[in-house]
């Protein structure tokens, strides 16, 4: 009888020794779910080391090398969209630094820039007046011309307005309208621009074809540039069709335009021909180009409304005093005088005046 209580109580204790450690092992299995469950991280586990004491992987080439030597991490993927395979790439923080503060910065210099010039030009010069009128009209643009200079000047003016959203929108307009009005003007912002975009191609082209022949350079124009084309002397030098000045404007929209116009093709089609690091720099083209342009235009208006006077009817209604025109296009007249017998109704060859 002892030796069984004996035996009985050595094995009573043995399944309590059993059970006490069972316990322990369960506290101690749950004790890194509960860590991470109130937020607290587990301690990293020991490194690997080999019997030897040596690290396995202290040969393997770390992040910052494989960037240099790539230029970016990449994956593998077995879904169609390969884009989802990029890691990273350094690229994009210089397109964040680009768009977040270089490019407002340069916008902002190149608006206000142009604009602060012009005013000070105005106060200094004043409007630029017409010595005297003959009362004669003379034809500067027919009225397709018009057409095409009006609908490209319409199409221009969504384009810059609705593209400005998009560097300053949330700077200037958001804090003033709040997110929801935002985000609608944001997004119907963007369908015009996409929309509008394609008759200001369609009048680009068309105004090459109209005047590129006539923009081409030519004896006068350093004679115009030399005398900053009568602007500060007063002096009217003499002009051909298109004068130095409004030369440098047409090819300043033709060239923009067409910078614009085909990185613009490329964003409306993202990832057709390009990568990310390519729409990235369809971006910067197309942000670039077109803030050129809208300083560009800015003066183009200033000189054919308020600059001078007389410059407007270029484009309004097609006439202007044939005193005017010989004072700024004097070659021109002459030419066209010269192809009639009277010397005053001029040929449909017609250009802006400015």
């Amino acid at each position: 009888m002892r030796a069984d209580r004996s035996t009985g109580g050595v094995l009573t204790r043995r399944a309590a020794c059993w059970a006490a450690g069972l316990c322990v092992a369960l506290m101690l299995s749950s004790a890194t779910p509960l860590t991470a469950q109130h937020g607290r991280d587990a301690p990293p586990p020991a490194q690997v080391t080999t019997p030897s004491g040596a690290n396995p992987t202290a040969q393997a080439p770390t992040e910052a090398q494989l960037l240099q030597e790539l230029g970016k991490l990449q994956g593998r993927v077995t879904i169609p969209d390969y884009k989802a395979s990029i890691l990273e790439q350094p690229q994009g923080r210089s397109y964040q630094r680009f768009h977040e503060r270089i490019l407002p910065w340069l916008g902002s210099i190149l608006i206000i820039g142009m604009i602060a010039a012009l005013a000070a030009f105005y106060l200094m010069r004043g409007r630029i007046m017409m010595d005297e009128r003959s009362g004669v009209k003379i034809e500067r643009f027919n009225a397709f011309e018009r057409f095409i200079h009006w609908l490209t000047a319409a199409s221009f003016l969504v384009l810059a307005i609705t593209g400005l959203n998009y560097i300053f929108g949330k700077r200037l307009l958001f804090p003033l309208i709040g997110p929801e009005a935002f985000a609608t003007w944001s997004q119907y912002a963007k369908f015009a621009h996409n929309a509008v975009s394609l008759p200001f191609v369609l009048g680009m082209l068309a105004m090459i074809v109209l005047w590129v022949r006539d923009n081409l350079p030519d004896r006068y124009d350093a004679a115009w540039l030399k005398q900053m084309g009568g602007f500060l002397s007063h002096a009217n030098p003499p002009a051909a069709r298109f004068n130095a000045g409004q030369k440098l404007i047409f090819w300043s929209v033709i060239l923009g335009g067409l910078a614009a116009t085909v990185s613009g093709v490329m964003m409306l089609f993202p990832f057709w021909t390009l990568d990310i690091n390519g729409m990235q720099i369809a971006q910067y083209v197309h942000a670039i180009s077109g803030m050129i342009l809208i300083a560009v235009i800015i003066a183009h208006i200033y000189i054919g409304s308020l600059g001078m006077e007389g410059a407007y009817d270029a484009m309004g209604s097609g006439q202007v005093d044939l005193a005017w025109a010989k004072a700024h296009h004097s070659v021109w007249v002459e030419e066209e005088q010269a192809k009639t017998a009277s010397g005053r109704q001029l040929g449909r060859g017609a250009v802006p005046a400015e």
